[in-house]
Order: C-alpha cells, then sequence, then structure tokens
C-alpha cells in the first residue's frame, strides 16, 4: 500500500502535476485573449462618436494602472519577458522569484493590463502570457519535495514557451522562443517538461478557440524572381532601423526625455500617467483611431485586402507604442510591433507596386519584429505559423535574419537589456525599476 501511493505521488509529479499547469496555462492564455478583445471593444463603444471622450477615459485609466502598479503590483509591469530572463539568468537569490512571480503578480499582470486595453493604450497580450504561463507553472514548484534551480529553470520555461503557443496558437514558435529568447542554450533542447507544457497548453487552445490562424492565410506567388531580392534588402534596412530606434527609445529614456518628465516620472507617477495618457489619447484622435489598441485590426485588415491605413500609421503607431512602454504599467509588444511591420509594408508597397501587398507585410512583421526582440528565428516562425506561411520561409528568414544584425548594431536586444537594467543585482526588498520592461 505504502509503495503503491509513492509510486502514485511520482507519477503525479512526474506527468500529472506539469500536464495539470499546462492546460491552466492554456486555458488563461486564451480568456486572457478574449478579455483583453472585450476591454479594447469596450473603449471603442465608448467612445464611438465621441473621440473627445478618449482624453478623459484613456488619462484615467493610465492613471488608475500605473498606480495599482507602483502601489501594490511591482514586478509586473511592462510585457513580463524580461522578469522570466531575470529569474533564469540573474546572479543566485532566493527573493527574486518571490518579487517577480507568484499570486500577487499574476493578478496584477491580468488585472492592470486589462485597465490598459480599457483605455485604449498601445499594448499586447502576448508577452504578458508569457510571464502569466512561467509564473502558474512555477507555482508548482511548491509540491516537489526536491527544490532547486535547476527545477526552477524547467518550470519557468516551460511556463513562458506553453504561454507564447497559447497566445498566438503557434506550438513551434514557443519552443523556438524558450530556447533562443529565454535559455539561449543548447541543454533546453532536451527539455521534454517545457514540449509537454507546449503540447498541452496548444490542446487547451485548440479545444477552446478552434485551430485558427492569428491573422489568417496569406497567399504568395509560385515563384519568386531575382528581382525580389531587392525588395527583401530593403525591407531588411527599413526593419532593422526602425527596431533599433525602438530600443534606442526604451533604453534611452534617459536622454530623450524632458528634465520636468523625468521629474514627474521619478516622484509623482500618476500625474507622469495623465501625461501619458494625453499624449496616447492626442495621437488617437489625431488618427482617426487607428493607433488605439494593440494594432491587431489594422493589420489583419491589410493582410486581407479590405482597407489601408494611414500614410503615416508605422511611425504614429511606433510613437504610441513608446508611450505607452513608458507608462510602466503590464503590456506587451509582440502584436503592436506585428502591426507597426504591417505598416512598413504599405511604404514598400508604394515603391515597390508589383509585389504582393501580402508577401510584403509577411516580410516586414517578420523584420520588424526580429529587429526589436534580436530573435530572428522566433520572429520569423511567429509570423510563418500565424499566417501559415510555409512558401516565404526563405525570404522571411533572410530579412529577419538581416534585420537583427542590422538593429544589434546600435543596441543590444531589448529584452535582454531591460532585465539586466531593472532586475539584476536588485536588492532584497527594492522594488523593480519602473521603467518599461
Amino acid at each position: 500500500m505504502r509503495r503503491g501511493r509513492a509510486r502514485g505521488r511520482r507519477l503525479f509529479l512526474r506527468y500529472g502535476l506539469p500536464w495539470g499547469a499546462a492546460l491552466i496555462v492554456g486555458l488563461v492564455a486564451v480568456l486572457y485573449a478574449r478579455w483583453s478583445e472585450d476591454a479594447y471593444e469596450l473603449f471603442l463603444h465608448w467612445i464611438d462618436g465621441r473621440a473627445w471622450l478618449a482624453f478623459l477615459i484613456t488619462p484615467a485609466m493610465t492613471m488608475l494602472a500605473v498606480y495599482l502598479t507602483r502601489r501594490w503590483f511591482s514586478g509586473s509591469e511592462g510585457s513580463g519577458i524580461p522578469q522570466v530572463i531575470a529569474a533564469l539568468h540573474a546572479p543566485p537569490d532566493d527573493t527574486l522569484m518571490s518579487r517577480l512571480f507568484g499570486l500577487r503578480v499574476i493578478v496584477g499582470k491580468l488585472g492592470v493590463s486589462l485597465i490598459g486595453f480599457l483605455g485604449g493604450l498601445t499594448i499586447g497580450r502576448e508577452g504578458p502570457t508569457v510571464h502569466l504561463g512561467a509564473a502558474i507553472m512555477a507555482e508548482t514548484r511548491r509540491f516537489y519535495p526536491h527544490q532547486g534551480r535547476h527545477l526552477e529553470r524547467a518550470l519557468l520555461l516551460a511556463g513562458a514557451a506553453a504561454g507564447l503557443s497559447g497566445a498566438f496558437n503557434t506550438p513551434l514558435a514557443g519552443v523556438i522562443f524558450a530556447i533562443e529568447e529565454l535559455a539561449r542554450d543548447f541543454e533546453s533542447r532536451t527539455n521534454g517538461v517545457m514540449i509537454t507544457a507546449v503540447v498541452f497548453s496548444g490542446l487547451t487552445s485548440l479545444a477552446l478557440a478552434g485551430n485558427y490562424l492569428y491573422f489568417g492565410q496569406i497567399v504568395v506567388p509560385n515563384n519568386f524572381h531575382f528581382s525580389f531580392i531587392l525588395p527583401v534588402v530593403v525591407a531588411s534596412i527599413l526593419c532593422g532601423l526602425s527596431g533599433a530606434a525602438f530600443n534606442w527609445a526604451l533604453l534611452r529614456w534617459e536622454v530623450w526625455m524632458p528634465a520636468p518628465l523625468r521629474g514627474l516620472r521619478a516622484h509623482q507617477p500618476v500625474r507622469y500617467a495623465l501625461v501619458i495618457g494625453l499624449a496616447v489619447a492626442a495621437l488617437g484622435v489625431l488618427t482617426h483611431g487607428q493607433t488605439w489598441g494593440s494594432g491587431y485590426d489594422q493589420a489583419r485588415n491589410l493582410l486581407d485586402g479590405k482597407t489601408e491605413v494611414g500614410g503615416l500609421y508605422a511611425l504614429t503607431k511606433w510613437l504610441a507604442m513608446v508611450i505607452s512602454y513608458m507608462s510602466g504599467m503590464p503590456g506587451g509588444l509582440f502584436s503592436p510591433s506585428l502591426s507597426i511591420g504591417a505598416g512598413l509594408a504599405q511604404w514598400m508597397h508604394w515603391v515597390f507596386g508589383s509585389a504582393a501587398m501580402p508577401v510584403l507585410i509577411a516580410l516586414c512583421m517578420a523584420g520588424y519584429l526580429a529587429a526589436v526582440t534580436q530573435s530572428p528565428l522566433t520572429s520569423f516562425v511567429i509570423v510563418m505559423e500565424m499566417t501559415n506561411g510555409t512558401g516565404m520561409m526563405i525570404p522571411m528568414m533572410a530579412v529577419a535574419l538581416a534585420s537583427a544584425r542590422i538593429s544589434n548594431m546600435f543596441t543590444p536586444p531589448l529584452y535582454e537589456a531591460l532585465a539586466e537594467k531593472n532586475y539584476f543585482g536588485l536588492k532584497h526588498g527594492a522594488k523593480p525599476a519602473q521603467a518599461p520592461a
């Protein structure tokens, strides 16, 4: 009897617990996607025909989100991916996990980011889903009798990969993301817990949301002519420089931000949030609503050929994304980055009119995301899986690799730099730096 109970407990710890946690991650990813869409739709409903209301709603929601983040949910700020990197690579610290993960951070990540969507800010849900997945999976370590760095690392990687897989319905990208962006080592290729977590999270997503393509099916030419090399080169340069500029803006905000605003940020964060909210509202009103939200609708409509966006969409969306991230509230950058890439593709189409618009969008989405994250494999695999664009594999790979290399000439990898700047060497009891993460 005792031997049977011991064997049952071993099986539960080896299979039942991680499988169950992965199912929860998938469920949370699907629910979070629905809640964020509902929150943004509610914002659009509020301001429908009354755009001036954005000057009240967006600042109010921004102030509330910043106050809650600073007061109760420190550690939940930004996308959450730098927090995962810090937990994986920072020097040993017994208190780091409690400051950056746990139930408090899970609640803050979900609740406060939804407030951001309710205010129409330019944030995404994919990075937060990675943080949520890692936090949920990491909580299971409490049930294991022998805890240690190896177990903690395996659970964080598994949860992060499952989170990205559930957010985009891209299981392959989830695995590559965990290896390339988070772990950056060969050892993780043998992490069975990670693969299993991605599978079970993906199964949950399939059961609840169906086998969908995030951006729909793209139609690509059967043959790419030699002349297509030039658009690939131009897209690489354009995306690489744009992504480097975004990274520089987030990492060197002390350089370009006016001194009075820096003072507000440091000493009066709620008043600082008011300025942020007003700026986001102004951009949204000036662009007739195109810069509000994650940008998913604009990118999807461009891919489907239903409509064009304004000629300055890529620039104004870039500005809205920088401003939103400077608030320090929870929110991701994947969807806005893909949307900016789609806007850059419209510029490309004005020059290379003979190239199919969906092809240019796929190139620029992969290129800009790769330039920001400097994780080219993850970037082109995400776009390929989201659009079923296997026919675009080689051009997307080329643009992603070149854009990431160009960006790296000017700025370090964004997530790693934010992790090192905000969380490495954080003293016991200290709060994380309220810079975008």
